[in-house]
């Protein structure tokens, strides 16, 4: 198409204005710069479609359109032959007052009275098919196809399993033994060559799995981005700045994000890593980032997503696709096509425009940020990093991560004391490290137990104050301690300290079963059965050096320091 989206929007903005008039409008297919041109463009359609018409235009240029149709009949039969790829995808809705003179066909009457009932394509023939054109007609009508109309062609021929070379427009003899064979799967007289119906017979096969939804070209002039979607299966919902937000509309559950904000590298690299965060973005899959754009993929049982940013001219534009599980092939399709038609123009979202339901702790610019399975704590045990915690957390975890950032596995286990280490998937500087008290604490002594209570909402751990009640467990167990101290469930793996900043012990989680116990009863694994299954896997455990009691702010200090986030992940 040689006509701009600019027009295509300022001709449907007429239609809707003068709908009430009930204007007969065109579905306008092409244009082309000289009569010979238009002749023969017309004459190809005219072979494949009904009331196919050429007008003058103005200022040297030849239009070929369909109609007139009345405009809700020409806006369903538009999508439909778009959909099926027997007219190019940037066609568009015409009124009738953008006309001239006719000459296709020879004789015709511009402005037909009435509005012409729906068109009705030419019906493809499965057997015993006539041939629309002689191969020399067919020849020629091939050579007005433009580079990517061919490309598509070859796409359509691998997909039904015929062409296997690559995707380069070109028809060499591979194409020609392709176009071939399929010929005569379909029962066509077989010349290597398509004619014009043969060709709207294969890309319709081609895109038939699109039926239902409805491909077309939006134009968000708000954010400055026209791209292909399915019509059919999203709708507009609400912008929530970086994003334009399309939700489904039907069962499948589809969305499309248009990604448009004012920003620079540091920007766009902000960008990638945020949207690594969102449940929309499954960490399974491939990313790939260069200085100015990124693409990141993701899938999981649920859903697979594909998004493609890009950075120019100050402006960071891009758009995400998120579709179900098990629905690869119309997937693809519909990606190919968004990827082929995504187009900028100036303008970008206003980073302010987020609306107050949008704003959560959990959200980001109104999408669910990806929650791990629980957070618990653990603290820092040796210099490089490795960090101790609750077994139970950690026993069937898809990953681990500490602080929400850095990756880390389960080096060993201890489920009878219920203690785990952790590595780290690269070395890391904790700012402090557990070291352990080497005497045996007195009863009733003051503790103070460190970590994520409420499972990682508070960006840094919280101090419980509490006591010791007793050096055994309630049957008896040597290794652990009884404490008197009201913690909650994301506390559990942390560090209980005594004033003067030692580890007493990591607390353990809350027991579950028949006996109901009291609220204010806790239980740590003692600092002496700490060593010892830190020295079995290959971890010295740092020894307390004594001192006095500590200020309360100062002992918060070390306590934090040495108290990580631990996070299970599905």
């Amino acid at each position: 198409m040689f006509r701009t989206f600019l027009m295509a929007s300022a001709a449907a903005l007429l239609i809707a204005n003068r709908a009430d008039a009930q204007e007969t409008v065109y579905i306008q297919i092409e244009a082309q710069p000289s009569l010979r041109e238009a002749e023969d463009a017309v004459r190809g359609y005219a072979a494949a479609l009904n009331d196919v018409n050429g007008f003058t235009l103005g200022g040297g240029w030849y239009g070929i359109a369909l109609g007139p149709y009345a405009p809700d009949a020409a806006n369903a039969m538009l999508r439909q032959l778009r959909g099926s790829g027997r007219i190019p995808s940037d066609a568009y809705l015409a009124a009738s007052s953008e006309y001239r003179d006719r000459f296709f066909p020879v004789g015709g009457v511009l402005n037909v009275p009435d509005p012409a009932p729906a068109p009705q394509v030419v019906p493809v023939p499965q057997s015993q098919p006539q041939i629309d054109e002689s191969p020399r007609e067919a020849r020629a009508s091939e050579a007005r196809l433009t580079h990517g109309q061919r490309e598509m062609l070859q796409v359509a021929l691998k997909w039904a399993g015929v062409y296997t070379a690559g995707i380069d427009g070109a028809f060499g003899a591979g194409t020609r033994r392709a176009m071939a064979d399929w010929q005569a799967r379909q029962g066509y007289d077989v010349t290597g060559v398509l004619t014009t119906l043969q060709r709207a017979d294969l890309l319709g096969q081609y895109n038939a799995v699109l039926d239902g939804l409805d491909m077309a070209l939006v134009n968000d002039s708000r954010a400055g981005i026209s791209i292909e979607m399915p019509t059919g299966a999203v709708a507009f919902d609400r912008y929530e700045a970086p994003f334009a937000i399309y939700e489904p509309s039907g069962d499948l559950a589809a969305r499309v994000l248009l990604i448009s904000q004012p920003g620079d590298r540091q920007t766009l690299n902000g960008l990638y890593e945020i949207m690594q965060t969102l449940e929309i973005v499954p960490p399974e899959g491939a990313r790939t980032r260069n200085r100015d754009g990124f693409v990141l993929t993701g899938a999981n049982e649920r859903l697979t997503s594909h998004t493609e940013v890009t950075l120019q001219g100050g402006q960071i534009k891009g758009w995400t696709l998120i579709w179900p599980a098990g629905d690869a092939e119309r997937q693809s399709r519909v990606m190919a096509l968004m990827k082929a038609s995504f187009a900028t123009s100036d303008g970008v979202l206003d980073p302010a425009a987020v609306s107050v339901d949008g704003q959560a702790v959990d959200l980001v610019s109104g999408l669910q940020v990806r929650q791990p399975r629980q957070s618990v704590s653990g603290f820092f045990v040796s210099p490089g990093g490795a960090v101790v915690t609750a077994a139970d957390a950690v026993a069937s975890c898809g990953r681990v991560t500490l602080d929400g950032a850095y990756e880390a596995t389960v080096a060993a286990s201890d489920a009878a004391l219920g203690v785990a280490l952790l590595q780290p998937a690269v070395a890391l500087a904790p700012r402090g490290v557990a070291a352990f008290g080497g005497e045996v604490p007195r009863l009733k002594s003051e503790i103070a137990v460190a970590g994520y209570s409420f499972g990682g909402v508070l960006s840094a751990p919280t101090l419980t104050w509490g006591t010791i009640e007793d050096m055994r467990g309630l049957n008896g167990e040597e290794n652990v301690e009884r404490l008197a101290v009201a913690t909650r469930d994301g506390d559990s793996g942390g560090p209980v300290l005594d004033m003067s900043g030692a580890v007493l012990g990591m607390l353990l989680p809350k027991a579950t079963g028949a006996a109901q116990l009291p609220a204010d009863v806790g239980f740590a694994a003692d600092a002496e059965a700490l060593r010892a299954f830190l020295s079995s896997s290959g971890v010295q455990g740092l020894a307390a050096r004594g001192g006095g009691a500590l200020a309360p702010e100062d002992l918060t200090t070390t306590a934090t320091a040495m108290t990580v986030k631990v996070s299970c992940w599905e």
